[in-house]
């Protein structure tokens, strides 16, 4: 026990010394929420399919309760509960598409994490970074507790409790709890908590900042203290759901799943629950009482209670839906929090899109018209009319527009055609639109992953840390 004190002990200072001059102490909110006492009692667990190539190596480390798919390599760090998913690395020989520019790929990409602590964090593999496209590097950083690191390398760099970087490389950054970034590449910034951001250059900006007072109802988060709020009191509400799936070595097979859908094994699928064809359901997942219709997704950390999901929907990272209607291809993004009324469920229009950390927890009835944009905090259909605008407003908007807190510059039509592009390459790569032949996807190709269970040293100076590991093909 005494090594792995030493290496989070270490840890904190090499995150606090990127991060020197901006009078921020990592280990005050780090420290609360890694029980280095519970970490020798967790497993960690790494998958193998026929579609992954495996490279698998760790030393001086400690993985507890993580799991890992691709190929990835971890020192020096201490991961907890955190899911490494190398599933869309990039091959030797496909290309590297960057701002015009086109360039082969010299070797398989792979994941490297050294000397970082990332608790309960997903990190999602294939780097948007130019300058090292066959690595994606994290490296002395740190991320709270349902943290995303979404193909975002991530050097020396911070992220509070449930922030997401998506396709964004960091340098020397702080992302405050809650906070979604989209900007590219970062340097030496500070994103305040509750600020959802999506800068693409030459082209987009969007920006919305919740207020302090709504967010602190749902996330709080002192130094020196565990995460609270609404987010945390909801997620333990549901914790011990999950000790079943982690604890029990051979789980009874679940009825009725389509031969083109997939289930993860640490999935938790309670009783009421009907997967249609294609449907995606990954690690930690939480589905219950829901419908679930062709092409659907619930992706890692997601939390589906009580909802019907028409068909082709992305739920992403950490998104929670409860009494929740969604049409066919509605999308709900990173961590967003969708909570409808029990006689009267929130609806989601067909095409509609809610942006990632948006809040709808609803005091009155609200139906979203389909293909709409929605973000911010909304409980009523009056706050809806501030924290919404129809896709094809947005798309002929060519200078500022401003709606509620909400400021949107540049091109409204390269936003949305981003948006629902990248919806439809989501879809594509879950095996949404897999016909029985052609267009195969994570639906598909992980319906027969088997996994591997690794142990750390249960007693003596290591305890907690992980023997030193080699794997590959």
């Amino acid at each position: 026990m005494q090594k792995l004190e030493r290496l989070m002990e270490r840890i904190i200072r090499r995150v606090n010394i990127n991060l020197r001059g901006q009078e921020f102490d990592a280990g005050s909110f780090l420290k609360p929420c890694v029980p280095l006492q519970k970490l020798s009692r967790f497993y960690a667990f790494y998958g193998i399919t026929g579609h992954h190539p495996l490279h698998f190596r760790f030393s001086r480390s400690n993985l507890a309760g993580s799991c890992f798919l691709g190929k990835c390599q971890v020192d020096g760090s201490i991961l907890y509960k955190s899911d490494i998913r190398g599933d869309e690395l990039k091959s030797k020989g496909e290309n590297f598409h960057y701002r015009g520019l086109k360039m082969a790929m010299d070797q398989d990409e792979s994941i490297a994490i050294s000397d970082s602590l990332l608790i309960k964090t997903l990190v999602h593999n294939r780097s948007h970074d130019p300058e090292s496209p066959e690595i994606f590097l994290i490296k002395n950083s740190a991320a709270c507790p349902f943290a995303n690191i979404h193909g975002s390398p991530t050097e020396g760099s911070f992220l509070g409790a449930f922030a997401t970087v998506d396709l964004t490389s960091l340098h020397g950054c702080i992302i405050g709890h809650f906070s979604y970034v989209q900007a590219g590449e970062l340097w030496h910034e500070r994103v305040e908590p509750g600020q959802v951001w999506i800068h693409q250059r030459d082209s987009f900006d969007f920006r919305y900042q919740f207020p302090k007072k709504i967010l602190a109802d749902y996330i709080r988060v002192q130094p020196g203290k565990q995460p609270q709020g609404r987010f945390m009191e909801f997620l333990n509400a549901r914790k011990e759901d999950f000790g079943r799936v982690f604890d029990v070595v051979h789980l009874d097979p679940l009825p009725a799943v389509p031969k083109t859908a997939s289930v993860s094994r640490y999935a938790v699928i309670k009783p009421k629950t009907r997967i249609g064809a294609n449907v995606l359901i990954a690690q930690r997942a939480y589905v219950e009482n829901a419908f679930l219709g062709k092409g659907a997704n619930a992706q890692e950390n997601c939390f589906i209670v009580d909802s019907h999901l028409q068909g082709n929907n992305v739920t992403a990272h950490g998104a929670k839906l409860i009494n929740a209607r969604l049409g066919e291809k509605a999308f709900v993004g990173f961590n967003s929090f969708l909570r409808g009324l029990k006689e009267s469920p929130l609806a989601v229009g067909k095409g509609s899109i809610v942006m990632p950390h948006t809040i709808i927890d609803l005091k009155e009835p609200v139906s979203i018209p389909p293909d709409h944009l929605v973000w911010g905090y909304i409980s009523d259909p009056q706050s809806l009319q501030t924290h919404s605008i129809s896709l094809e407003a947005l798309a002929a908007a060519k200078r500022l527009v401003a709606v509620g807190g909400m400021e949107f510059a540049g091109s409204g039509a390269e936003f949305v055609t981003s948006f629902r592009g990248r919806i439809d390459h989501i879809l594509e790569a879950n095996g949404a639109y897999f016909d029985g032949r052609k267009n195969r996807g994570h639906a598909q190709k992980g319906q027969n992953i088997a996994y591997n269970i690794i142990q750390p040293y249960p007693m003596g100076v290591q305890k907690g840390l992980y023997p030193t590991i080699h794997i590959e093909p």
